[in-house]
């Protein structure tokens, strides 16, 4: 880094410009690797002074990196500071596009910045007012008196130079085909001279052109130009051409002797992107130019950029032309859209255009107007309004939208037509529905179905109205609700509610739950039949028109054809998890099944994305958050990564009326829920597993500084189980059948803990994430006697059923079960205490595990152990998971993956064995 507090920045300037530079200087002449020696003038007392000092010299361009990247509170003196302003301003300019090519005295090629709007203009003064005096205190050639260059001319030299240095790379010669105004080297441009004059005149510090456009006093009357000149270094000033003629004087005085050839070239420039100012050549004294309607309606168009660029702006007085905007309207075509069953989904709803002015809508008589008007702009309600053909033509144009896209912007989400977020108005039926959907009162309540054997807690009485409403409109929905707290029963008592009328209901779930479905429906829906469709024999013949089918997501995808046949009245997707991954053959072959309405039930709606909602959205509500691309590029990814605000509450009014969620932590919802407490239970490890966890931290860490790309992010999930199977205990980490006693701290915890909650007569659930350490578990409570059932992957669906009701019966004191196995979906309120043994990256799966006890039936206070290993990975991951949990609302991380992109310093910082947690 060569700008340094301390050191003072002098601009020298150079012909051509591109050979400028800056010089670096201390006024103690102590500057590091000093090449050249520079006299400045500085001051001294009272007065100035010369002083030859030892400077460093740095090139515009090997100087413009650091320039640019200089941090704001960086300890420099105030010249570098301001040359960092002038070259940031310079860039820009240059990124603008504003280059002008030129010759210097003796005929070389050049570039220069030009021409600068009055913006540019004006900022490019304050830059200059605001130069400190070492910045262009290099002396002036003549010693008597002492003078230095000027901050403007300063300002506007370093602009210039950094114009002629910036294009000028080593492949620019072959990009453009030729040396001039592309090479470094100096290339003799005499022979272009007249041109190079033509194309750079206007741009100069003096006076820059403009048309100013008058509307006529009658109707009929035609549109004029008044030519209108602009000071470059007081862009407030601006004096009509007709008085440069009326009283040259006063306006040479002000705005520079040149102004009349500036004006002259300016118009010549503007008369070969727009003939009609030709006609302004041909008067002695140009001031003013009377329009023909084709002309004014190019000034209303991309000619008012070909002109800028030509330096001549086109000034349209604000009040003069009122916008004429566009709204899409949304409609059904007919009544027949919104049919007795409801809204449906699969229907296209119309979009026409509304104009208006001034927000309010232009009547039949004034489009017509506009329609069969012969000129590009018109006067209605006073105003001159433009009767752009391409927006007229818009007006008359119809098309189809999606019903789903269509209900989202009627809830106030955006409707996108050709790429852009408008914002639509409903009218008709559809506006009916979207009214009713945000009128929804979450308070109402439907009494409870014949049939149900059950009485509903107020909560359900209300789930029960919003399922009631959101079938009845055709539309669908989330019910969300906490686990425990009786969706099952909820659809239960919808389909008794459309019972007299209705269709089959189609329950898909996983096959864990299918048994619990078979018995909560002959238990609290006694009079309904049941059919569980699985096994070799499972047939859809003869269905009853009130018949619950029950079914499991590995049979729905197997199955789906023969599912799509049937006409079912619900279709309800239980743990709708499974269907989050919206390109998955589950959720593919869900799409097929159709019904009157469809209904996900799931305690988590994001577990990891807002992708998920998505696709269990447009599941249940096809087409209401728009394509998935779309939706993660402008909504979810806005609201993951950068929190926005506005991209949140869009989603929210959208999604609102789709998802009923109420939590268990509410006292107004289950007040008889008992208690839920929940500690980390920490241990140390053995001197085994200490010694095991050292050695492959250094082994993989290691591995992992070596590796790159998806070999790294490979090492850094190895690292990671590794780890954490460790801490489980050394023999799943060995895959040894044993000994297991006393070689780890965290299996000799959970017996001991164990064996208490046995001891009060009480019962735990232990939830693992490897089936390995469950065998393990197992094996270890037996050898102590305890009375100990296992629950994973691999046991049929019919054993599944026998373990749930042996352990609801009391015959075991511990259930050990595979997270994944049995994590969701169980009833296990027998339970008292629930240990979680390793932890799962997603705390919104270890809630589910632990609503396995804490759920509507449970009459005792719930306790939740998890186990951490001291100064270990899983002690440092507990904190996240802290925070994870507090967000859960919102967005959580997904699962590892956050930590395979971690640097080596973070990962090693994650993982390494802190000191004394070793068990003595």
């Amino acid at each position: 880094m060569v700008l340094q507090a301390g050191v003072e920045a002098t601009f020298v300037s150079a012909e051509p410009p591109r050979h400028s530079w800056l010089a670096l200087w201390q006024a103690s002449g102590a500057i590091t690797e000093a090449d050249d020696e520079l006299d400045v003038v500085v001051p001294a007392g009272r007065s100035l002074r010369r002083r030859r000092l030892p400077v460093r010299r740095l090139g515009i361009g090997d100087v413009l990196d650091e320039l640019v990247d200089l941090p704001a509170d960086s300890p420099v003196q105030p010249s570098l500071r301001a040359w960092a302003a002038v070259a940031r301003f310079a860039l820009d300019l240059v990124a603008r596009g504003r280059l002008l090519p030129g010759a210097t005295s003796e005929g070389v090629d050049r570039w220069r910045l030009g021409p600068l709007d009055p913006s540019d203009a004006l900022r490019q003064h304050q830059l200059a007012a605001a130069l400190p005096p070492p910045a262009h205190c290099r002396l002036a050639p003549g010693t008597r008196p002492l003078r230095v260059s000027s901050p403007s001319a300063a300002v506007a030299g370093f602009c210039d130079a950094l114009a002629d240095a910036f294009p000028r790379t080593a492949a620019a010669p072959l990009a453009a085909g030729h040396a001039p105004f592309a090479s470094s080297s100096a290339t003799d441009v005499n022979s272009a001279a007249d041109w190079l004059a033509s194309v750079g005149a206007g741009s100069a510090d003096g006076a820059s052109t403009a048309l100013r456009l008058l509307p006529p006093d009658g109707v009929d009357q035609p549109f004029a130009a008044v030519v209108q000149l602009q000071s470059q270094r007081d862009p407030s000033l601006v004096i009509d051409a007709a008085d440069l003629w009326s009283a040259p004087a006063l306006v040479l005085a002000r705005l520079g002797d040149d102004v009349e050839t500036e004006l002259l070239l300016a118009l010549r420039r503007g008369a070969r992107v727009w003939p009609a100012l030709g006609r302004l050549l041909d008067d002695a004294r140009p001031e003013r130019l009377v329009l023909d309607d084709h002309e004014v309606d190019d000034l209303l168009g991309p000619m008012v950029d070909d002109l800028a660029g030509a330096g001549i702006q086109v000034l349209w007085p604000s009040d003069l032309l009122r916008p004429l905007t566009l709204r899409p309207v949304l409609a059904t075509p007919s009544p027949g859209a919104l049919t007795e069953a409801g809204f449906s989904l699969e229907s296209l709803l119309e979009l026409r255009w509304r104009a208006t002015l001034d927000g309010e809508a232009l009547t039949d008589a004034e489009l017509a107007v506009l329609a069969e008007a012969k000129r590009p702009v018109v006067r209605l309600r006073g105003r001159w309004v433009r009767a752009d053909p391409a927006r007229l033509a818009k007006l008359g144009r119809r098309r189809s939208v999606e019903a789903g896209a269509a209900l989202a912007a009627a809830l106030g989400g955006p409707l996108v037509i050709d790429g852009e977020d408008l914002e639509a108005e409903v009218e008709g039926p559809l506006a009916d529905l979207a009214g009713r959907l945000r009128a929804l009162d979450a308070g109402a309540e439907r009494s409870v179905p014949p049939g149900l054997t059950a009485t509903l807690r107020p909560y359900q009485r209300r789930g029960l109205a919003w399922l009631a409403e959101m079938a009845e409109l055709g539309v669908g929905g989330i019910l969300a609700d906490d686990m425990g707290l009786g969706k099952t029963i909820q659809l239960l008592a919808l389909h008794l509610h459309r019972r007299p009328r209705a269709r089959p209901t189609l329950v898909v779930c996983p096959a864990s739950l299918v048994g619990n479905w078979e018995r909560e429906t002959n238990r609290f829906a006694p009079g309904v039949p049941v059919r569980r469709f699985h096994g070799a024999e499972r047939s859809l013949a003869d269905l009853a028109p009130d018949e619950v089918v029950v079914v499991t997501y590995g049979i729905a995808r197997r199955d789906a054809g023969a599912l799509a046949e049937i006409e079912w009245g619900l279709v309800v997707a239980d743990e709708a998890q499974a269907i989050k991954n919206p390109l998955s053959r589950t959720a593919r072959s869900l799409r097929r099944v159709t019904g009157d309405a469809r209904f996900a039930l799931t305690g988590t709606p994001v577990e990891n994305r807002l992708s998920e909602l998505w696709a269990i959205l447009n599941w249940t509500t096809p087409g209401l958050l728009g394509p998935l691309e779309r939706f993660r590029r402008s909504v979810a990814l806005p609201i993951e990564r950068h929190g926005d605000v506005e991209a949140t509450q869009s989603l929210a009014r959208v999604v609102r009326p789709f998802l009923l969620r109420r939590r268990k932590s509410d006292p107004t919802i289950a007040p008889e829920l008992p208690p839920k407490t929940e500690t980390d239970r920490i241990v140390s490890l053995t001197a085994e597993q200490a010694t095991l966890y050292t050695a492959v931290v250094e082994e993989v860490l290691a591995q992992i500084r070596e590796a790159e790309g998806i070999g790294r992010r490979g090492l850094v999930l190895k690292l990671l189980t590794a780890l954490k199977q460790i801490c489980n205990h050394p023999a799943q980490y060995l895959g040894q059948p044993g000994p297991l006693a006393g070689r780890s701290g965290k299996l000799d915890a959970a017996v001991e803990l164990l064996e208490v909650i046995a001891a009060e007569g009480e019962a735990a659930l232990v939830f693992t994430q490897y089936v390995a350490m469950g065998a393990l578990l197992e094996r270890r409570l037996a050898e102590q006697g305890a009375r100990t059932l296992f629950l994973h992957g691999s046991v049929p669906l019919r054993s599944r059923e026998e373990l749930v009701d042996r352990f609801q019966a009391g015959d075991a004191d511990a259930f050990v079960i595979s997270l994944r196995a049995g994590g969701t979906g169980l009833n296990l309120t027998r339970a008292t205490h629930v240990v979680h043994y390793d932890r799962w990256w997603n705390p919104a799966v270890e809630d589910q595990a632990s609503d396995r006890a804490w759920r509507i039936g449970q009459d005792q206070p719930v306790q939740v152990h998890r186990l951490v290993c001291e100064g270990t990975l899983e002690d440092r991951i507990a904190a996240v998971l802290t925070s994870k949990r507090a967000l859960a609302e919102r967005v959580v991380g997904g699962g590892e993956a956050w930590m395979t992109d971690l640097s080596d310093e973070e990962l090693a910082a994650l993982v390494v064995l802190g000191t004394s947690t070793a068990a003595a």
